[in-house]
């Protein structure tokens, strides 16, 4: 008989037979008693020819319960080896990381606001931002939230930088939220291309727009925590900030042309005619003719070929256009 069929719980068969035993029985026709053997609950006897001896089944549950114990210190033993065995892993090919888990998707504004209020407070090290749309109002209880929790990462040592887009500065409402956060000491850019709309934190989180469900609200996101996409993101918030302005250096340097119009003239220099520009920047080919026509007239121009070969040579001049 086997481990396993001594392991096996007792059949109705098998009690029925230990029973007749006990009762100086023979045991039921045709039953084979040598698992009551091998489980010590009954013995052969020597002095009667087919009958057996019982014992006291306590003891049969005390063996069984002596060698469980001995199997889990067994057990525990081989577990207590996993961590070592574990750490050993960074000898092996040292040069194959792992960044872990990915990400995880954040299906509403509600939960994506809350798991960036999360990180933010629990920042340590850095905040980066990019806000690439052009200012909207917005509620102002939400807006000193952001506030609140800007000052509170700075006044924890947190280095803060956000990245906006360069309308941005001719609104009023995010004019007072970025003066407000650059009083506490963050640094804060502003360029026409600024880049995707992200929240990074200790170069480990990073929230983004969701371009991978379907149908799903149009606030949701994901929040990712692969180290490798993380890491890359980062050298690409790198890339916008050194492309982009100091805030406070904004119209240092006036320019006779509006950032709608700066715009216009990027998508066109880009190769986009002025029925794609339109859809492209939400305008429609009425407000992108009247744009380019104001234009032409603050710079004296008489054609829009003038106008973009001027452009061309106002590039030099304006880096911060990226």
């Amino acid at each position: 008989m086997s481990e396993l069929d001594r392991q096996e719980p007792l059949t109705q068969q098998d009690i029925e037979a230990y029973r007749c035993i006990a009762e100086t029985q023979q045991p039921p026709a045709g039953y084979d008693v040598t698992r009551l053997v091998t489980m010590r609950l009954v013995d052969p006897d020597p002095y009667t020819p087919g009958g057996y001896i019982p014992h006291d089944p306590r003891a049969a549950a005390q063996s069984i319960t002596t060698a469980a114990l001995r199997s889990l210190s067994s057990i525990v033993h081989q577990l207590n080896q996993v961590p070592a065995l574990e750490r050993l892993a960074d000898d092996f090919d040292p040069h194959r990381l792992y960044g872990g888990p990915g990400s995880e998707f954040l299906p509403s504004a509600a939960q994506m606001n809350a798991r960036v209020g999360e990180v933010c407070t629990a920042a340590a090290d850095e905040i980066c931002s990019i806000q690439p749309g052009e200012p909207a109002d917005r509620d102002p209880a939400i807006l000193r939230l952001g506030v609140e929790r800007t000052r509170s990462a700075l006044l924890r040592g947190v280095h803060v930088r956000s990245l906006y887009h360069r309308s941005a500065h001719d609104h009023a409402q995010t004019r007072d939220y970025v003066a407000a956060m650059m009083a506490d000491g963050a640094e804060v850019r502003a360029s026409s291309a600024p880049g995707p709309r992200l929240v990074m934190v200790d170069r480990q989180h990073l929230f983004i727009d969701n371009h991978v469900i379907d149908g799903a609200e149009g606030n949701s996101g994901w929040h990712v925590f692969d180290r490798a996409a993380v890491a890359w993101v980062r050298s690409l918030f790198d890339l916008f900030w050194n492309m982009a302005v100091r805030w406070q250096d904004i119209g240092v340097t006036a320019s006779p042309l509006t950032e709608r119009q700066w715009r216009i003239l990027r998508e066109l220099a880009a190769g986009y005619t002025q029925e794609q520009v339109g859809p492209r920047i939400k305008l429609s080919r009425r407000a992108v003719d009247k744009e380019i026509a104001a234009a032409r007239d603050a710079l004296s121009f008489r054609t829009t070929f003038q106008l973009m070969a001027w452009y061309g040579r106002a590039q030099q001049e304006r880096p911060s256009d990226g």
